[in-house]
């Protein structure tokens, strides 16, 4: 147990913040059950920003963060993965040609 004035005030902190970060963690292990359950983009979509959140709030290290959003994004299907990730890009109008 802690003896001095400040050590209690260490411990009364770290306990609120404890039970914040629990709840976090909660919300967040909850969204990517139900999103792996139903394999939806709208439910993948609030996982992976609970989990950008825990990362920032440093709730958990960035790199569960990015292998907990790479099996989300595993779970969709392919046809959804490739135009959420891949952007075509327009070629160029300007061609040179050598004479």
């Amino acid at each position: 147990m802690p003896v001095t004035k400040t050590a209690k005030r260490a411990l009364r902190s770290s306990k609120r913040k404890n039970s914040v970060n629990a709840i976090a963690v909660k919300k967040l292990e909850i969204a990517i059950r139900t999103a792996k359950k139903s394999k939806i983009s709208k439910d993948v979509a609030k996982a992976t920003s609970l989990t950008d959140r825990a990362v920032k709030k440093n709730i958990i290290h960035k790199g569960k963060a990015a292998r907990i959003k790479s099996s989300l994004s595993k779970t969709l299907p392919q046809k959804s993965r490739v135009q959420k990730n891949q952007q075509v890009e327009p070629k160029s109008s300007k061609t040179s040609k050598k004479k």
